[in-house]
């Protein structure tokens, strides 16, 4: 049975989970946080007694990352990501942060990153959790679905009610849609949406409601 926790931290409001199955070994999906919100993840960790395996990473921008170097260093887990997203950590990182005045995180020895691609599972215990390449908001962008629970973690690919932005070094708005298109509207509608930013959703509303989905939401017609 997979278990989930999810934290909201640092000044972007920026979503980390974390993922669990009934041994309590786990994973962290995109380690947000920063400075004294670290003790809210080791105190929940610790309440649980759960062992982190590793760390997942939708995509490597600043405010999905900035515990990244800290969880490596405290648990000695690996991380997995496309490592296309390296893109991430020398251009659109320091971009956007010397644009906006924001700390660009620290990042771990290249040693522990692991790449995956497209149709990868992921083992956290008995869970299994499908990697699902939706690049556009960043170059190597992912989402993770976890089948046997019906959730998938789309990051900043998918939102309630949006879509991640492309404005920044390394989008592209037409490859994000095409990533959102055959990689996440085929999914069922009962499909929880755990995303990097705001509300959980599911599939069937952002079909029925998403603004940016138009195609999927043309009037019926006699």
């Amino acid at each position: 049975m997979t278990h989930t926790e999810n934290f909201i931290f640092n000044a972007l409001q920026t979503r980390c989970s974390l993922v669990w199955d009934d041994k309590g070994e786990c994973a962290i999906i995109d380690p947000s946080y920063k400075d004294a919100e670290r003790e809210q993840i080791v105190a929940f960790i610790n309440s649980k007694k759960l062992t982190p395996v590793c760390i997942l990473l939708t995509h490597g921008h600043f405010d999905h990352i900035y515990g990244l170097s800290d969880f490596v260093r405290t648990y000695d887990v690996p991380v997995y990501m496309d490592l296309k997203e390296t893109y991430s950590f020398e251009k659109t990182n320091p971009y956007v942060c010397g644009n906006f005045g924001l700390e660009i995180p620290e990042l771990p020895h290249e040693s522990v990153f692991k790449g995956i691609s497209d149709g990868d599972i992921i083992k956290v215990g008995d869970i299994s959790l499908e990697v699902l390449e939706t690049p556009g908001h960043s170059v190597g962008g992912v989402c993770f679905f976890d089948k046997d629970s019906g959730t998938l973690f789309s990051g900043d690919t998918l939102f309630a009610g949006a879509i991640g932005r492309t404005d920044h070094p390394g989008g592209d708005y037409d490859l994000l849609m095409k990533s959102i298109w055959e990689k996440i509207m085929c999914l069922d509608g009962d499909i929880r949406v755990i995303p990097g930013h705001g509300p959980e959703t599911d599939i069937a509303t952002e079909r029925m409601t998403n603004p940016f989905l138009m195609p999927f939401n043309e009037p019926y017609e006699e």
